[in-house]
């Protein structure tokens, strides 16, 4: 492996790295294990690269990326790929949102570490996309009640944006008015509810039929469909989404491991936590989120962890200044708390909390 366990022993004190079971199965050098990494834009990594780039390099926190390092640049794995969207390649820093980097860097780490076998990560994830409506999995479509009120509220809307453009239109020349926006149909409506869920696994398929053209290094060989991360949650926290979100979840996984073919596919959830050290024990989303541990059928294979008690408490702590203080605010954090403060430190331990929990099922299997 391109990354040696010599980096491991600076990575100790702030993170334990799960054994490997005695009981391992020799690895197959003919066999791919694919993760397949879901969700919105905390999937899609929100940290700057110029962040891991500063942290890597401070001595207050270098030790803390030690092991993501090869001497001083950032190493490029040659038993780990990513395939995310339009971009593809050897895992290494900067497969996020542009010029970012998320917790698919460690947990890619992680898996690379443990497995003979190569590794491919999967990442299909869009910022802003709820479980409620774009992520909808097939068995559970909206009722015919949900879809008149989604109707009304999308025509409400366009009528509102027509009373605008009729007001703009009124004093301008025939040749510079706007055309009215058209009125949504039922079928538009339908249409959105599910559409995330089917990309998503359009994402994979691609990636099953066409890897060994986008990974000559892994010609000949056969994928496995080996586990699922899902980071999301934001976007259901308004409406009748929060006390939806636990069926929806449900549905959900069980659909991805129909639709996939692994009835016991391993799953593991980020269970939302952006309010970091102050987020609320009674968060609806999380408390869905976390009650995946306690369906029966999912004991043993599903595996959902709270990422607020993750936080990087400089980027938290200083956050509330950062226009008074931003040249220190950019050497700990990078964006806003939807995002995990785009803290690198903050994105790396959920990375390695969903890769250890991701191990820990697999074991168990």
């Amino acid at each position: 492996m391109s990354i040696t366990t010599r980096f491991l022993l600076a990575f100790v004190p702030v993170m334990a790295v799960l054994p490997v079971s005695p009981g391992q199965a020799q690895a197959d050098g003919n066999v791919v294990k694919v993760f397949i990494l879901a969700g919105q834009s905390n999937m899609e990594g929100k940290s700057k690269n110029q962040l891991f780039n500063h942290q890597a390099t401070d001595a207050k926190t270098k030790n803390f990326f030690a092991h993501l390092r090869d001497g001083d640049k950032w190493a490029v794995r040659d038993d780990v790929f990513i395939k995310f969207l339009g971009r593809k390649g050897p895992l290494t820093i900067g497969y996020g949102s542009r010029d970012c980097t998320g917790s698919e860097l460690e947990f890619g780490y992680l898996m690379g570490e443990h497995f003979e076998e190569p590794v491919l990560l999967v990442k299909a994830a869009w910022g802003g996309h709820s479980l409620f409506r774009l992520f909808r999995s097939p068995s559970n479509p909206p009722s015919p009640q949900l879809l008149e009120q989604e109707l009304e509220k999308a025509k409400r809307k366009i009528q509102n944006t027509n009373s605008k453009i009729a007001k703009r239109n009124a004093n301008l020349p025939e040749n510079k008015k706007r055309p009215m926006a058209p009125m949504p149909t039922m079928e538009e409506i339908k249409g959105t509810f599910g559409s995330s869920y089917r990309n998503m696994m359009t994402e994979v398929k691609d990636v099953q039929g066409n890897y060994e053209e986008m990974f000559p290094q892994l010609k000949g060989k056969k994928l496995e469909i080996a586990g699922f991360y899902w980071f999301q949650g934001f976007n259901d926290q308004k409406g009748s989404a929060p006390g939806e979100y636990a069926s929806n979840m449900k549905h959900f996984i069980e659909d991805v491991r129909k639709d996939l073919g692994v009835p016991k596919l391993p799953f593991v959830i980020a269970a939302i936590g952006t309010g970091g050290s102050k987020h609320p024990d009674d968060h609806p989303v999380m408390l869905a989120q976390m009650s995946m541990n306690e369906v029966p059928q999912f004991k043993g294979n599903v595996k959902a962890f709270r990422t607020h008690v993750l936080v990087d408490k400089a980027a938290e702590e200083l956050y509330p200044h950062w226009k008074q203080r931003f040249d220190e605010w950019q050497k700990v954090g990078s964006d806003r708390p939807y995002h995990y403060l785009g803290s690198a430190i903050w994105y790396t331990r959920i990375g390695r909390a969903a890769g250890e929990a991701m191990l820990e099922l697999m074991a168990n299997q």
